[in-house]
């Protein structure tokens, strides 16, 4: 039976009730934007799921987190792990569709780890169907929810299967955002780019920073880069 939890240095996440499960790409999406936001900005999390993002980014950045989360479920659970954390006070976690939802303010940063297995199998299970798949938000509408809360010299950052990046920074681009950080990632040095990380601005960056994460050496044992950007969040790291 699946661990109920997953155990990080400063927080717990549970994650039975959720859809999705902590993974390591979502992992490195928390980690990787968590030095990047400035400190006291107005962040937003959307599709929360369990709490993960917002609890790896409160770590590092004192700002002010809202997260949004459609599912029942995964809101109870995420508002549950939120409470037990010691940034409770920085987080307003609360149940709605970013589709629809009327946000107050706009944001200086959106994070998301949204649902992109679009047109691909659906798997039968509506809730993973919802988290995974374009059931509940494609991509071209979460570019417009973007678009929409997030302020003028704001940024956001995705997480991506590699085959949907060219597709979506032309969807980007349409509404004038622009790519200014792109993290390719791989299994081990064996293996092709299964994530992509993207950071976009609305204003065009004078070039394109580009990096690449590899998770595993070929002999199993995790990267010197993996364990530098994870280490003060794993356990065993």
């Amino acid at each position: 039976m699946p661990n109920p939890y997953f155990q990080f240095k400063q927080f717990t996440v549970q994650h039975d009730r959720c859809a999705m499960k902590v993974c390591t790409d979502a992992c490195i999406l928390g980690a990787w934007f968590a030095k990047k936001i400035p400190q006291g900005s107005r962040v937003l999390d959307i599709g929360g799921g369990s709490g993960l993002l917002t609890l790896m980014l409160a770590q590092k950045t004192k700002a002010q987190f809202d997260a949004i989360e459609k599912d029942t479920q995964s809101f109870k659970q995420m508002t549950e792990n939120v409470e037990r954390s010691q940034w409770k006070n920085m987080i307003n976690a609360f149940m709605g569709d970013a589709i629809t939802y009327a946000f107050p303010e706009l944001y200086d940063f959106i994070i998301c780890n949204p649902p992109f297995y679009e047109n691909d199998l659906k798997s039968g299970n509506e809730k993973k169907d919802l988290a995974k798949h374009d059931t509940g938000l494609t991509l071209g509408t979460l570019i417009q929810v973007i678009d929409h809360n997030l302020a003028d010299r704001g940024s956001f950052g995705v997480l991506l299967p590699f085959h949907r990046t060219v597709p979506f920074e032309q969807l980007a681009l349409n509404k004038e955002f622009y790519l200014s950080e792109k993290l390719l990632v791989r299994q081990t040095p064996r293996h092709d780019h299964f994530r992509s990380i993207l950071h976009f601005t609305r204003h065009k960056p004078d070039a394109l920073q580009e990096d690449e994460l590899i998770i595993k050496q070929n002999d199993g044992s995790y990267s010197n880069a993996f364990t530098a950007l994870l280490k003060d969040y794993y356990l065993y790291l």
